[in-house]
């Protein structure tokens, strides 16, 4: 039996809550959005590069994990890109409501 009362786990495992501000939304989520942005691009590098190299292969089965492969590589990107641009988006979207929350409480 451990010699820590229940209080003591309790403690452990609290971490002190950090108040969201209207700056860090912004700069989070100009961070996510430039993430978004780089994953793009690199991307768009990834496409132009592989139709600039097309598989030439009289084998059914290396064009066939070719084409598997190439698509996992874009999806994977785009998938990034799509998550990263989400995350921006919705913290740019709690950032402004974190700032009509300020506003109002100081009316009010």
């Amino acid at each position: 039996m451990s010699n820590q009362t229940p209080d003591a786990n309790k403690s452990n495992t609290e971490s002190p809550k950090k108040k969201v501000t209207v700056i860090s939304c912004i700069f989070a989520s100009t961070f996510a959005g430039a993430i978004a942005i780089a994953i793009y691009y690199l991307m768009s590098s990834i496409i132009e590069t592989y139709a600039d190299k097309p598989v030439v292969s009289d084998n059914i089965l290396v064009l066939k994990i070719t084409v598997a492969v190439r698509t996992l590589v874009i999806g994977m990107a785009a998938l990034g890109t799509g998550v990263f641009g989400l995350v921006a988006i919705g913290l740019f979207l709690l950032g402004i409501q974190v700032a009509i929350k300020d506003i109002r409480e100081k009316m009010g």
